[in-house]
């Protein structure tokens, strides 16, 4: 005891005891801390506006600004920034109820939350807890209900606002990041990414439907074949219509050019919300100019225009949405509409589809996204310049755009250049594609492709660009030395461009900045009870001696007994498998739909892994541990 002190010492079962009692609490802080940082950058000096929304009386712009953590509020009079309130993590998205003024953000983190904004006070009056990653908020019509996507979880969560919590958790399909009300009180979904093994002649996104009555999962929607990367949707002013971006893989194809939407075409489907049908799907591109990364989608109050950003191009596509609907209705109706489209069938691989219908806007700034409308304007959030775009409507007005700024100008740090310059289809030859189409968030696309790296014929699965630089060599052969080569070879042969070597250093230094996402198996950032057995697990059946931490692969190449026909034989390159719980399929030819499958039915002789003893419970242990990391 320290000389003078009046306090007596505890005994230690009594000091074990308060240890007890405030352990929940720092257990609590700790996850909260890990969760708000962990896969997460730091704020940013860079704002990255993603989402837009008018106010009903069109007087402001909210914008949230991704990297700097915050929400604009933009005066559309003088086109400054009136307001700016701080949030505790980047948002993802927004709605608003203009009765109340009450703004719904959600937010990026583990740990997922809607917060709600008092537009008036401007600031937080409630937090409400959803699942990892939430995003595309979306109010019930009479207010009392939100619905919210949580990206990583697969699921849609439904909040009652009186009661300020979740009662419903509605399971969807892979990486719900859109969605919108429409028809019957129905909510449909966009799905990011397709589901199941990539090793199928169809292979295509989908769109989920619930009865928001019933609050259960009614219909999905699959897209055309080759559909990747959902990332808007819309209704009709009338709700009878809801339309989707996303981009068109050609993935049946070896990438041998690009001209004429070889490898990727970029899209909008359209869904009938009342018989809950797809209609057609129509293409965004030109003949020999592509309309890369299809993000935002908005239409006009008075359902005139349909306006979609193209994030890869930097232009805003307005659609005559009357004119669209007469021509899909009379292709229908098995009238010959152009000299490709003599059928639906035809629809989606005609570039020549919306020629007279639509109209490509250039914008000043670059990687436009979230995407607004109003008294026949349209905003975009102007990903890469920090500024929203505006672009008048009105075909009689020529084409003068603007970009408003929402700080001061600074110049791009090299891993900023990095990013911009991956999602960037300016640097590829027709504008085609960017590295994010095939690479979204510098992951993968869950499609097969038949890359000429090493011959033809032999499609293999995309992977994550996520510590690519940092576990050599690149490719699911290991055919390049380092991901460095890998970069150059890839704007060279698959963007079919020459680039100064500075952009490829600059991509270099992005994707080496690339850290994991915290994965939604975790119990508040730490393995659970079932993924501690199978950490035990995975070091007995030798899964350790090839995929050993921290970057679980040991940087070698092995035949494993997986290869098929032409690749039968074939050692393929031990691949991290952090993070692999967002990358399925698996294996090099995608044909593992489930890290479970990968285990046992293609696991023949146990040659990767000792499994074929191990009981259902220990594998399923084993996997919730892999898919842990």
């Amino acid at each position: 005891m320290v000389s003078g002190s009046r306090e007596a010492v505890l005994p230690w079962s009594d000091r074990m005891k308060r240890l007890e009692i405030l352990f929940p609490f720092f257990a609590t802080l700790f996850s909260f801390f890990w969760c708000a940082t962990a896969g997460f950058s730091e704020v940013s000096a860079d704002r990255s506006p993603c989402k837009v929304l008018m106010d009903a009386r069109g007087k402001s712009l909210y914008v949230l600004e991704h990297s700097s953590r915050s929400l604009a509020v933009l005066d559309l009079r003088s086109e400054k920034v009136s307001k700016r309130i701080e949030l505790p993590e980047r948002p993802t998205d927004m709605t608003m109820c203009s009765m109340t003024e009450t703004l719904y953000v959600t937010t990026d983190s583990c740990e997922g939350e809607v917060l709600v904004l008092d537009l008036k006070k401007g600031r937080i009056t409630r937090r409400l807890r959803v699942g990892h990653t939430p995003m595309a908020p979306v109010l019930s019509q009479d207010g009392k209900r939100l619905y919210v996507c949580n990206r990583f979880n697969n699921d849609v969560s439904v909040l009652s606002l009186d009661q300020g919590q979740e009662i419903a958790r509605i399971p969807v399909l892979r990486e719900p990041t859109a969605a919108v009300l429409a028809g019957k009180e129905l909510l449909f979904v966009a799905n990011l990414l397709p589901e199941g093994p990539s090793n199928l002649d169809v292979v295509a996104a989908a769109v989920s439907v619930i009865d928001t009555n019933r609050n259960e999962a009614l219909e999905t929607l699959r897209m055309v074949n080759g559909s990747i990367v959902l990332r808007g949707i819309c209704a009709s002013p009338d709700r009878r219509f809801v339309y989707v971006t996303h981009g068109l893989a050609r993935f049946h194809l070896p990438t041998t050019q690009l001209e004429r939407g070889w490898m990727n075409t970029n899209a909008l489907s359209v869904i009938d919300a009342e018989s809950v049908q797809l209609v057609n799907t129509v293409l965004l591109d030109d003949v020999d100019l592509g309309a890369a990364n299809p993000w935002g989608i908005a239409c006009t109050e008075d359902g005139q225009w349909l306006c979609a950003s193209l994030a890869g191009a930097h232009e805003i596509c307005v659609i005559d949405r009357r004119a669209l609907h007469e021509k899909l209705d009379r292709v229908a109706g098995g009238e010959a509409v152009s000299e490709v489209s003599r059928t639906s069938l035809d629809v989606p691989n005609d570039l020549a589809f919306l020629v007279g219908l639509k109209r490509r806007l250039g914008l000043k700034g670059n990687g436009p996204r979230g995407i607004a409308v109003f008294q026949g304007k349209a905003y975009a959030a102007e990903y890469f310049a920090d500024s929203i775009g505006v672009v008048d409507l009105d075909p009689g007005v020529y084409h003068r755009p603007r970009s408003i700024a929402l700080g001061s100008d600074m110049e791009l740090s090299e891993v900023r250049k990095g990013e911009m310059y991956f999602n960037d289809a300016q640097l590829c030859f027709q504008r085609w594609q960017s590295c994010a189409s095939c690479h979204p968030d510098a992951r993968a696309d869950g499609l097969n492709w038949d890359l000429l790296n090493d011959g033809m014929g032999n499609p293999k699965n995309t992977k994550s660009m996520l510590w690519a630089h940092r576990t050599p060599p690149a490719m699911i052969t290991g055919v390049r030395d380092s991901a460095e080569v890998a970069v150059r070879s890839g704007i060279r042969f698959i963007q079919f461009a020459v680039r100064p070597e500075e952009d490829a250093r600059a991509i270099d230094a992005y994707l080496s900045s690339l850290e994991p996402v915290p994965s939604p198996f975790l119990v508040q950032g730490e393995l659970s009870p079932a993924a501690q057995r199978g950490k035990r697990i995975f070091e007995r059946a030798d899964c350790a001696s090839c995929h050993a931490p921290p970057l679980f692969t040991d940087l070698s190449s092995y035949d494993v007994g997986t290869g098929t026909e032409r690749e039968q034989g074939q050692a393929f390159d031990t691949p991290t498998i952090v993070e692999n719980w967002r990358t399925a399929p698996y294996l090099y030819d995608g044909r593992a739909a489930t890290m479970m499958e990968v285990l046992t039915t293609f696991n023949q002789g146990d040659r990767h892994g000792r499994t074929s003893d191990l009981s259902e419970e220990e594998l399923s242990d084993l996997v919730e541990y892999i898919l842990s990391q």
